[in-house]
């Protein structure tokens, strides 16, 4: 509905950009925009902001790196992360993430609304792709707009794929650590992961 978002670094450093509070993501246009500092204060725009803007300001202050940072609170993910299992590489989707270990923020499923809990969340994701808040949803960064999203759709079809391995009941298999490392950069490489974005962005465009 409206309580998933995204944000972009401004480049020319004074905070992040986000959509206002009360559009889903899927009706957003530029003028939806607005521009906050780290303290969640609105410098440019028009707009209510979201209460969670610390998992993205947080994250942007811990790491260089990250330009880009996506929450939702997608189906899949919260379920998979209630059921206590590990994610595994059962599929492609899933080796984007593991090795290592997918990170899991277990300390609060409430709203991520203070600094200090941003700052936690950005130290349990530390450098990896993406992380689940457990009882919440999902927290995905990367280098741009395209790294970040592709991280949370990726995150959300391996999260639904092993959720049907898991309803079978029966002993099941993933791809080894040593072949996975590989076959993550056949798989993913830039390239495709901007064909992919492209791909939602055209089907956006159409509905």
């Amino acid at each position: 509905m409206v309580w998933g978002h995204a944000s972009v670094r401004d480049p020319g450093g004074r905070g992040l950009w986000m959509k206002t509070a009360d559009l889903g993501l899927e009706e957003v246009t530029r003028g939806d925009l607005i521009l906050i500092d780290r303290d969640g204060t609105v410098l440019v725009g028009e707009g209510p902001r979201h209460s969670e803007f610390p998992i993205h300001a947080e994250v942007m202050a811990a790491r260089p790196d990250v330009g880009c940072v996506v929450h939702t609170h997608a189906r899949a993910p919260v379920a998979f992360a209630a059921a206590g299992e590990p994610l595994r590489p059962v599929s492609h989707e899933g080796a984007y993430f593991v090795p290592p270990d997918l990170p899991l923020f277990t300390e609060t499923s409430d709203l991520i609304l203070t600094p200090a809990l941003g700052a936690r969340v950005a130290a349990t994701l530390g450098d990896g792709p993406a992380l689940l808040l457990v009882g919440h949803g999902l927290v995905a960064a990367g280098s741009d707009i395209v790294e970040a999203t592709m991280a949370a759709v990726l995150l959300d079809r391996a999260c639904r794929m092993q959720l049907e391995v898991l309803k079978t009941g029966r002993p099941y298999r993933w791809t080894p650590d040593d072949e996975t490392q590989v076959k993550r950069t056949h798989v993913y490489p830039r390239r495709h992961l901007e064909e992919g974005y492209a791909y939602l962005a055209r089907r956006a465009a159409r509905s």
